[in-house]
């Protein structure tokens, strides 16, 4: 049975012959033969690329179209010294470019431009030494605007709440009724905690605006509301404090070109909160370019992005009990602050860690 190679063998000791005689002595189609006598003279035709490379075809295929035109893909082998020898020209006219770089003139901060976020979600009030978990939580807040006020800070966003008491009160579970071991009374842990909040929100008001955000956790839906109602009460004649106590599970604040959702975590798919953000504050998400959901619940730090819009599940300063030893859930205790800047968004957070010999 004739094949091609068959074909290339006679065009080569016969190299004289016409395409019509070829076709006519081996009784096939005119094309057949000037497509093989075609990719015969590629496979040793130079070439030069649009680059300024030189090579050799190696590979080539040919098909004909219904309107009888022909068609051609090619492959060729680049002269290597060639290639390296202009990519080491090229190389070494950027290398002299270097030296020629100025320092570029940066912007410098506006001072007044940011809203410093102080979140330590899960404090748990009620678990642990209560005098260790105020002085912690003091100390953090405090400790993180010191490191920001450099870089001129306008207001402070602080969210409570996600879990800032440990339990319910009295019958000492969490709001689904999940047994917790509290170790001061129902009323201590509420009073300790409110008053640590407003104390410590009083200090920052006489320097910046401070908008509070309350936060339901799952251990404390409930009282945080009523944290959030004495601390309404407390500040409703300081113009600086604006609390915001709605009966929303889910939180929205809007800072210039930045929005931010506050939630603890434990409810909501992490992946749909995007789209919970587009619909459930559509004319905020079109005002805004950077968005972010800020969670708790887990006590650890992780990140995750969806279609541009990051989720933060933000660490803890929580003291472990032993139930939590016992079963492994160790964490590294740390405070976050965050830096948003009105016009260009996340600029950098600070952080605090907390060391169990501390």
């Amino acid at each position: 049975m004739l094949n091609n190679d068959q074909i290339r063998k006679f065009l080569t000791a016969n190299p004289t012959l016409s395409t019509s005689e070829v076709a006519k002595h081996f009784g096939v189609s005119y094309d057949k033969i000037r497509g093989i006598k075609l990719r015969m003279s590629n496979y040793t035709q130079e070439i030069e690329t649009p680059e300024g490379y030189k090579g050799v075809l190696t590979r080539g295929k040919m098909w004909q179209l219904h309107d009888g035109s022909w068609r051609e893909s090619l492959t060729f082998e680049i002269d290597q010294i060639e290639k390296w020898e202009k990519f080491k020209e090229d190389f070494l006219k950027d290398l002299s470019l270097l030296g020629s770089l100025q320092k570029p003139v940066l912007k410098k901060a506006v001072a007044g431009n940011v809203c410093l976020e102080i979140s330590l979600p899960d404090l748990h009030f009620g678990k642990g030494p209560i005098s260790e978990v105020t002085n912690n939580f003091i100390n953090c807040v405090f400790e993180l605007l010191e490191k920001a006020e450099k870089f001129g800070v306008e207001k402070i966003l602080l969210p409570i709440g996600n879990d800032g008491l440990n339990s319910e009160g009295k019958r000492r579970s969490t709001t689904a009724g999940t047994p917790q071991h509290d170790t001061v009374e129902w009323q201590d842990s509420f009073r300790h905690y409110w008053t640590t909040l407003a104390a410590t929100i009083k200090v920052l008001s006489s320097t910046y605006p401070v908008d509070v955000i309350v936060v339901p956790g799952n251990h404390d839906t409930e009282r945080m509301f009523y944290i959030g109602e004495v601390l309404s009460a407390f500040f409703k004649d300081n113009e600086k404090v604006n609390i915001d106590n709605s009966g929303e599970y889910r939180k929205y604040y809007e800072y210039g070109s930045n929005m931010l959702l506050f939630t603890h975590g434990d409810k909501e798919k992490t992946s749909n909160l995007p789209l919970l953000m587009a619909t459930e504050q559509p004319e905020m998400f079109a005002r805004t370019k950077n968005r972010e959901a800020h969670l708790g619940h887990f006590h650890k730090e992780m990140l995750n992005e969806f279609c541009g819009i990051k989720t933060r599940f933000l660490p803890s300063i929580c003291v472990t009990d032993e139930w939590h030893k016992m079963m492994g859930y160790n964490h590294l205790r740390a405070a976050q602050a965050y830096m948003w800047n009105k016009k260009s968004g996340l600029e950098g957070f600070f952080q605090v860690n907390i060391h169990e010999d501390q």
